[in-house]
């Protein structure tokens, strides 16, 4: 679509860095890019941000009352999505570093979401997920991470801790056992699915088409674990 039909509806740095996110408006779809014009992500193409949000909560023996962590509030499919799957009692704990993210999400994102934000069960927090796991006060059933563009950190370079076996082991340490921690990427990367593995994790890699079922497919690594 030609430049001249996209509005610019907001715009909020990244911090600790000194990118852009910018949220612009075509015809009938939002889109979040990043400094230069990089789409990250679109109200038209979620598929996998359903995904992320749906398919580790398919997995849990307790849906019912489930205790769930997104990093990445993003457009808010995956909140969306777990809400979806997850019982009356549950509580669905989303880590997103940027407050203007959650703003366009109680604004105009909201309606191509179904308002996620607005359940009761959803506690929206405004601090960088690295940071909440480090805490090491909470203990959840799902963890699903969401917060780059995978392994490789593209929009911010202390998001490559999450991917590295410290990362990984500190989710871990806040999983419930049985618990799963599922992490989203635009493609697949072998040496991070074998880090994850080596880190006690049974992997499992899905591949998803980011919108119906022809085009780009991203990537999802659910980890369950026994302990």
């Amino acid at each position: 679509m030609s430049a001249r039909y996209w509005d610019q509806r907001g715009s909020a740095r990244i911090p600790g860095t000194d990118q852009i996110l910018s949220l612009y408006q075509s015809k009938d779809d939002f889109h979040i890019k990043l400094s230069g014009g990089r789409e990250l992500m679109s109200t038209r193409k979620h598929g996998s941000e359903d995904a992320l949000g749906s398919l580790p909560c398919q997995k849990l023996l307790k849906p019912e009352t489930a205790k769930v962590l997104i990093g990445g509030l993003g457009m808010g499919f995956t909140l969306a999505a777990a809400l979806a799957c997850v019982g009356a009692e549950a509580k669905v704990t989303v880590a997103e570093l940027i407050p203007e993210v959650v703003d366009w999400n109680k604004g105009p994102l909201g309606d191509f979401s179904g308002r996620p934000l607005e359940d009761v069960r959803t506690d929206i927090q405004i601090v960088d997920v690295a940071e909440w796991l480090r805490r090491e006060n909470y203990r959840y059933d799902v963890i699903a991470l969401d917060v780059d563009n995978g392994p490789e950190g593209l929009t911010k370079k202390s998001n490559h801790w999450l991917y590295t076996a410290q990362g990984i082991h500190a989710a871990r340490k806040a999983l419930n056992p049985k618990g799963i921690l599922a992490y989203w990427s635009a493609g697949a990367d072998p040496d991070f699915r074998r880090k994850f593995g080596h880190c006690g994790f049974k992997v499992e890699e899905v591949k998803v088409f980011a919108h119906g079922r022809k085009g780009a497919r991203h990537t999802i690594w659910l980890g369950t674990v026994d302990r």
